[in-house]
């Protein structure tokens, strides 16, 4: 097998394909891993709950009997058909263990592995990604395209339409985890009715809390220079388990938003009309803070502050640093850099 892509991956868990004895599901978007991993195993052992057909071990207890995965896996099922292992939490201490029963798996079973995000040197990765009887899923955070297509399936399911301008702010606001998403666009759809229409304001009143992530709330606190709660939410945000980068783009996304209503402020536009002029709408609860950011963070300021967010995301993927390190300072140097409000 190889990587699965993105865009195949909903389809392969599905029906996952007969030769593959272990799937690796990774990256930083856990609601997804977990809605993969759900799907899989369904596909596999038809029902998740049914104890004679799934098994879920941790990798500490297959690290204190080596024997313990291999056995599990070639185990029957006392009701007959296929079963299915899973493990959460999987990390590059399984990969010798998981390349010894790869050489010969049982055809009655999938593992199902369930990690965070995994470098590209990972072994559990490169074993994954080039074994002929493993697959390997990246679960990246929805956005663009992808999230739109999400928004469409979950509402179409209700019987739902929604506006085109309603559409772009609700894939503004989501985005930061598949289940998250998916939840949100249920309420959306409980919001409108089955058979009803989501207009902007709707969209606004039912999606609008979940836009207030950590990760926008760290947004605001660097654009408004509060460098102690910036640290505390950077630091909250890894603890959550988000990557460095993806953190970086959420500020280059927030700054560029910002020198966008700066170039209208230039213009000779009033800092609130410029704000109301950004598409998607600012969430009203972050307007204030925007329009502050606006007036003022000057357009040289701004370019200074996007040259960084870039230079840092490459400093991350580039020097063999702690990636983490590198993004909080960063964090830390830009709320220095805000310009302070008037008293």
């Amino acid at each position: 097998m190889v990587k699965i892509a993105p865009r195949s991956a909903a389809r392969f868990a599905e029906a996952p394909a007969p030769e593959a004895a272990v799937v690796l599901i990774y990256g930083p978007d856990r609601g997804q891993i977990g809605e993969l991993a759900q799907a899989i195993i369904k596909a596999v052992a038809k029902d998740p709950t049914d104890p004679f057909r799934v098994a879920e071990l941790t990798p500490a207890a297959i690290q204190d009997d080596h024997t313990l995965l291999g056995d599990e896996a070639r185990a029957l099922s006392l009701t007959g058909g296929r079963r299915a292992v899973r493990v959460r939490g999987a990390a590059d201490a399984l990969t010798k263990q998981l390349d010894g029963y790869l050489e010969n798996p049982s055809p009655d079973s999938v593992i199902v592995l369930e990690a965070g995000e995994l470098q590209a040197r990972s072994s559990l990765r490169k074993l994954t990604e080039n074994h002929a009887r493993a697959a390997a899923i990246a679960c990246y955070r929805d956005e663009g395209a992808g999230l739109t297509q999400l928004a469409k399936q979950v509402l179409d399911s209700h019987n739902v339409r929604i506006a085109p301008d309603a559409m772009r702010y609700v894939t503004a606001q989501l985005g930061a985890d598949r289940q998250s998403s998916r939840n949100a666009l249920e309420k959306l759809a409980l919001y409108a009715g089955d058979g009803g229409q989501v207009t902007l304001e709707d969209a606004e009143a039912a999606v609008g809390d979940v836009g207030e992530s950590t990760l926008d709330a760290l947004t605001q606190a660097v654009s408004s220079g509060q460098s102690g709660v910036a640290q505390r939410l950077v630091q909250k945000l890894f603890a959550e388990g988000n990557n460095p980068v993806q953190v970086l783009r959420g500020l280059t996304r927030h700054f560029s938003r910002i020198a966008e209503a700066r170039a209208h402020v230039d213009a000779g536009m009033d800092a609130e009309s410029a704000v109301g002029k950004l598409r998607p709408p600012v969430f009203f609860r972050a307007k204030p803070v925007m329009v502050a950011a606006a007036s003022g963070w000057t357009t040289p300021r701004l370019q200074n502050a996007l040259d960084r967010l870039l230079r840092t995301e490459i400093d991350c993927k580039t020097t063999g640093m702690p990636a983490e390190l590198i993004c909080a300072r960063a964090v830390l140097a830009l709320s220095a850099a805000a310009p302070r409000r008037r008293r």
